[in-house]
Formats: C-alpha cells, sequence, structure tokens
C-alpha cells in the first residue's frame, strides 16, 4: 500500500478507449488521444473532490469513481482529489476506465490496469487506457490479462460523437444471451481480419468492422447509426464501427485521408438529424502517465 502521508503529491494522465472496434466485442480495444487527469494529493482534513471539465457536472465527494479508486489504493480518505477531462461521459469512449487507471496510478497502484478493471469491470478499455495502442484483453481465471498488438502509425480515427448519451447497461440489455454458432463464427473470422489490418492498413478490409454480436442489436437504440456506418465506408473510411457501446461511431482511415473524412462525417451527421460533433484522433501509444509533484 502506497505511503500516503503530509506532502505527498501524485498526478497521471490517462487516454480514453475505443472497444470492440466491430467484431472484438469485449475484447479488442484502440487508446485514443482524449485524455482525463488525475492529481491526488494529503489533506488532513479528509477527502476533498474537484471535478472540472467532461463530467463535473455528475458532480462529487466520496461517491465519485475518482474518489472511490483513490482512496481504496491509499488505504485511507484523507486525499485531495482533482479530475480533469476532456472525454465525454457516456458515449462508449471509455471515460470510466480511463478515470479509474488514473486515479489508481495517482494514487500510486503497482498495477492500475488491474484496479481499474476490477472497478469498471471492462479489461478491455481499462487495458487500452493503462497499456496505451491496441490491445486484446481477457478475464482470466488469475485475474485480468492484456497484451499490445501491432498497430499501423498511419491510421487515424474519425469519431462522430452524438449529444446525446447512451448507458452501458441500457446498451447491454438489449444484447442476446445466446448466440447462433454461426454467428460467433462469423465475428471470429473478422476478428482475425481486423487484427491483421490494423497492423498494416494495406491490409485492411470494410469487412473487417462487420459484427452479428452487438451493433445490429444496438441500433434499436440509435436508429441513424447503420446509415452514418454505410456512409462512413462511402465517404473513404477503411472500416467503420460502434464505439464500446456507443453512441459513438468510428471510422478506421489513414492520415492523408482524415481531413477529408472528417468533413464528411461532420455533413453525415447534420444531414442525418444527429446533433454532435466529429473529430480526428491519432491513438495513444503511451498508456498512462503518472508523476509525483
Amino acid at each position: 500500500m502506497p505511503d500516503w502521508g503530509p506532502g505527498r503529491a501524485r498526478v497521471a494522465r490517462a487516454p480514453a478507449s475505443a472497444a470492440n472496434l466491430g467484431p472484438g466485442f469485449d475484447t479488442l480495444a484502440v487508446a485514443l488521444g482524449l485524455y482525463v487527469e488525475v492529481e491526488v494529493s494529503y489533506r488532513p482534513e479528509g477527502l476533498l473532490v474537484v471535478a472540472e471539465g467532461e463530467g463535473a457536472e455528475l458532480g462529487s465527494g466520496p461517491s465519485h469513481l475518482a474518489a472511490r479508486v483513490s482512496t481504496s489504493v491509499a488505504g485511507h480518505d484523507r486525499l485531495a482529489i482533482t479530475v480533469r477531462s476532456e472525454i465525454p461521459v457516456a458515449r462508449g469512449l471509455g471515460s470510466s476506465a480511463a478515470l479509474a487507471v488514473a486515479a489508481a496510478a495517482a494514487a500510486g497502484a503497482e498495477d492500475p490496469f488491474s484496479v481499474a478493471a476490477g472497478w469498471d469491470g471492462h479489461p478491455d478499455n481499462a487495458a487500452a487506457s493503462a497499456l496505451g495502442g491496441l490491445v486484446a484483453a481477457a478475464q482470466l481465471a488469475r485475474g485480468p490479462l492484456a497484451r499490445r498488438l501491432p498497430l499501423d502509425p498511419e491510421l487515424r480515427f474519425v469519431v462522430l460523437v452524438p449529444d446525446r448519451p447512451l448507458e452501458t447497461a441500457s446498451a447491454r440489455a438489449v444484447l442476446d444471451e445466446v448466440v447462433p454458432r454461426a454467428d460467433a463464427v462469423f465475428n471470429l473470422g473478422r476478428l482475425g481480419l481486423l487484427v491483421a489490418g490494423l497492423a498494416d492498413h494495406r491490409l485492411l478490409v470494410a469487412e473487417a468492422g462487420e459484427d452479428r454480436l452487438h451493433q445490429g442489436q444496438r441500433a434499436a437504440l440509435f436508429p441513424q447509426a447503420p446509415a452514418l456506418l454505410a456512409g462512413l465506408r462511402q465517404a473513404g473510411a477503411l472500416v467503420s464501427c460502434w464505439s464500446g457501446a456507443g453512441p459513438s461511431l468510428l471510422a478506421v482511415c489513414t492520415s492523408a485521408s482524415a481531413p477529408g473524412l472528417l468533413g464528411r462525417a461532420s455533413a453525415l451527421m447534420a444531414g442525418h438529424g444527429v446533433k454532435g460533433r466529429a473529430m480526428v484522433l491519432e491513438a495513444d501509444t503511451a498508456g498512462v502517465q503518472a508523476r509525483d509533484l
């Protein structure tokens, strides 16, 4: 357990993530260049939580995820915790996992990934935020395990972020408990193609983003999604898919095609009456970064 006494202060920054990436349901994620920063310092008067930026309207106090993670790692609540986030909440960009990773690292955890996976419940998002890059993750009997996978540095990610949130619990509630063998095989085949293509964009094919486990089922919660995904592919995306549980959508492209695709993405959102914003993000390859103050 870290020694949290007078004068101790530490800050950590962790990236957002896009999980699933089509066929890689609950197993695959990529870290993206949006960040949450958590600063933790010793405060003898007791717990103080300040939240700024995205998610600040959700309040603070002992129920805040950063407070629960930090106090658990530190072993007491005599902490001042400041959260500064640019990751939209409930948009499928791994905001909770990134926050848990950053809070664990700021509080001095030796393994922020395992801590965050335990709190967030999604090892794929937590792995991307902790390790950076493209990751495969699984919950094993001995605990969560993640591995980095090759990722082509030429790739960029155009993200469509609707103004409306979609809670993960709601997005999971529409999924089937049992899937046909043919659907499982369908996803596994496309997952292999996706991993190969993300390592070398010249191998990436549009079909690599196809899925039968979650994207079609979740379209009932975001009816414009199928048309937007098809429009992104027609506009030049190598692959398009949901980002995590949505409602954000992801278009994988090259650095050269990203500016043009960004303009088309914004036009597509407007054309389908979806309020929100589109942005181009690079993959974050560093993962969580922490330092003493």
